[in-house]
């Protein structure tokens, strides 16, 4: 595989890890609900990735609920020297599959508890607080109580980090009076780019940023621009979409996921994709039309 160790590294609180990293969402089932169709492949791909020098995996015990952490569990422990895995807590999956907020200080400590247990750690190297004032994007809202709890879990030695996803800056600020923030998880790639100031401002603080969704997510990117640049320099458009990615700032690190071993080698790959200057304004004009 692609050597990876060219997308070059960033600071995840007190860890320097590779700037491409993997995202296990996809290795639940349909609507990351239920178990996977082809438990084996989703092991196999997680030892794909990090024999491939993958270091950073996202996760939640919300994907399944707790699937994906026991397969991360099943496939990776013990874990590698070295290795980072970050987890969300602030949600809860429904019988119906639906996902609804967990902010409650029970509901916290139990996400962090579940956590510890599926994936078989004594603590947890970076816990995200997805929040859930609106399922669609960051909106305005008190984190100061589910952030204050997972402080006081963290000063009781069962987090090391703790992150904030689907954020505003008002709310990075906040936290940061309550607890260090390390990173921020929001949705943002080519043509959502509702983020780009706060982007600039973290790199600027030495924060990470993680974006999800790089081609859209549920509802992937369709764009003639991105395919053809794509096209012209013998890559998928994923690749592009990550490339744009590394390209746009310092302080990206990136999650792609895959149930695929095949997707997982092209998603590495994007390590290695030069983008040309009249690509990358091509590619530009995608957030601006």
């Amino acid at each position: 595989m692609t050597d990876i160790a060219q997308a070059g590294t960033f600071r995840l609180g007190d860890r320097t890890v590779k700037r491409l990293g993997y995202g296990a969402m996809q290795l639940a089932g349909p609507g990351v609900f239920g178990p996977p169709k082809d438990r084996a492949e989703a092991v196999a791909v997680l030892r794909a990735a990090v024999s491939a020098g993958v270091d950073h995996i996202d996760t939640s015990d919300f994907y399944g609920p707790h699937v994906t952490n026991q397969i991360i569990r099943e496939a990776l422990h013990p874990y590698p020297d070295g290795l980072v895995i970050v987890t969300k807590v602030g949600a809860r999956r429904g019988a119906d599959a639906s996902w609804n907020p967990a902010f409650s200080a029970d509901d916290l400590t139990q996400a962090i508890h579940d956590n510890l247990r599926n994936l078989g750690v004594d603590a947890l190297d970076v816990v995200n607080l997805r929040l859930m004032f609106d399922v669609h994007g960051p909106a305005e809202g008190s984190i100061e109580a589910p952030l204050t709890v997972l402080a006081e879990l963290q000063r009781k030695g069962l987090i090391r980090r703790i992150g904030l996803s689907n954020a505003t800056p008002r709310q990075v600020a906040d936290g940061r009076r309550i607890t260090d923030i390390v990173c921020v998880q929001n949705q943002y790639n080519l043509a959502h780019r509702g983020d780009d100031a706060f982007i600039d401002d973290l790199a600027a603080a030495g924060t990470a940023y993680v974006p999800f969704f790089p081609l859209g997510g549920f509802s992937p990117l369709q764009s003639g621009t991105l395919s053809a640049v794509a096209a012209g320099l013998g890559a998928t458009p994923m690749q592009v979409a990550l490339a744009w990615l590394l390209r746009r700032s310092p302080n990206i690190l990136l999650i792609p996921g895959t149930s695929s071993l095949g997707h997982l080698r092209e998603n590495l790959a994007a390590a290695a994709l030069a983008l040309p200057d009249e690509a990358m304004a091509a590619l530009d004009r995608i957030g601006a039309a």
